[in-house]
């Protein structure tokens, strides 16, 4: 069934408005298929081998793409296309729990440069460490940074630009768009992390994932968070507040308490501070390492240390519980898991994929699980992606 067209919000397509959607087309084509010919893109847009000669000098003249040689075949090689690399567009800042990391990227997404420093729950002070890293980032970069992506790990209205709640950090509507675009002088975007990572996977993800149109990401860090997408869109809900499922419930006397402070939900459970807390129950009487964060966990756990596994493997367990019952009620193709505890997908995977799999009544619908490949910071990718998206989303 089709679309019905929302009257309230359309903009009438004037020649301004087709000639800035080819220009986007083509800038998707050599994002996706560079280095690509001038000529190849005419043959799959069918457009007039001028129009992309003028959109490709635009393009270029704009710092979005640049000329490189490709391969020669016993003549001239051919002159192809590829997005420009290496010059900042994007500042991305990923506030999390325990630490804050800044960082810039190309247009690829390819991250350049990035600081990592410790959370205050200062605001303040939080604040002041975050402007000064962005001001050096700006300055290093020659002014050609044009926004900044923020991802809060809290309750955002990312359509009017405001972070409502960040309940960790006891920040209640903190002005963070204002306080750091004021300084800055650049536009800033803000998202809850959650959603900001499924950005990334839908812009920066695998190509099997970047193809797909429903999936869930779910974020495992300090607490829960999912992201949602349904046809290849986030989906916020009312108030913004669509994929709080860290606190459904799933169970009673979890070894932590969210962060309402409850100890029967999924967030409380399965997250890194779950799994923090069943370590430190295993080591207690045996003289073990106990002071260690999530990372140190997952080290010794590669390292076979027989408390870090046991304690993943039933964090494992539980995340897969969660998941199955994502699955039973919005069927997502793919469910992505993401954050820190990837790096031992290898002792987790199965865990997750057999809790998943019980939980679900007659085996339907299926349940397809995979890790992310964002990489270390998928938070800070997300971050970085509510400024690149800019440039290749179509023309609403």
């Amino acid at each position: 069934m089709a679309k019905r067209i929302n009257l309230s919000k359309i903009n009438v397509a004037r020649s301004s408005t087709i000639r800035d959607i080819n220009r986007r087309i083509i800038l998707n084509y050599v994002r996706e298929e560079g280095p690509i010919s001038r000529a190849e893109i005419a043959r799959s847009t069918d457009l007039q081998r001028s129009t992309v000669s003028l959109i490709v000098d635009e393009l270029t003249h704009a710092g979005l793409v640049q000329e490189v040689f490709g391969e020669s075949s016993g003549g001239r090689p051919p002159r192809l296309l590829s997005l420009k690399s290496g010059v900042a567009i994007a500042l991305g800042v990923q506030v999390g729990i325990k630490r804050t990391i800044v960082g810039r990227s190309d247009l690829s997404g390819k991250l350049i440069e990035h600081r990592e420093f410790a959370t205050n729950r200062n605001y303040s002070k939080s604040l002041e460490k975050i402007v000064k890293t962005c001001k050096e980032f700006i300055k290093a970069s020659g002014n050609t940074v044009e926004g900044i992506g923020l991802s809060l790990p809290g309750l955002v209205e990312s359509w009017d630009g405001k972070a409502l709640r960040i309940p960790r950090l006891n920040w209640d509507h903190p002005k963070m768009v204002e306080d750091i675009s004021g300084p800055t002088g650049l536009p800033v975007k803000v998202e809850n992390d959650a959603n900001a990572v499924a950005l990334a996977e839908v812009w920066h993800g695998r190509p099997e994932i970047r193809s797909l149109r429903n999936f869930i990401v779910v974020l495992i860090d300090n607490g829960i968070g999912t992201g949602v997408v349904f046809d290849g869109q986030i989906y916020r809900g009312k108030r913004g507040v669509a994929g709080e499922f860290g606190h459904m419930r799933i169970g009673s006397d979890a070894p932590s308490v969210c962060s309402a402070g409850n100890d029967d939900c999924w967030e409380a459970f399965a997250s890194e501070r779950a799994a923090l807390a069943r370590y430190r129950s295993y080591v207690k009487d045996n003289n073990g390492q106990s002071d260690i964060d999530f990372p140190g966990l997952v080290k010794l756990a590669l390292e076979d240390d027989p408390n870090a596994v046991k304690a993943l493997k039933e964090t494992a367990h539980y995340i897969g519980i969660g998941i199955s019952n994502l699955i039973q009620g919005l069927s997502p193709e793919v469910t992505i898991v993401t954050g820190t505890i990837v790096g031992a997908w290898s002792l987790v995977s199965d865990e997750i994929q057999k809790a998943a799999e019980n939980a679900i009544c007659n085996k339907y619908p299926p349940v397809t699980i995979m890790p992310s490949t964002l990489g270390e910071y998928p938070s800070l990718m997300g971050a970085l992606s509510l400024v690149l998206v800019d440039k290749f989303a179509s023309v609403s």
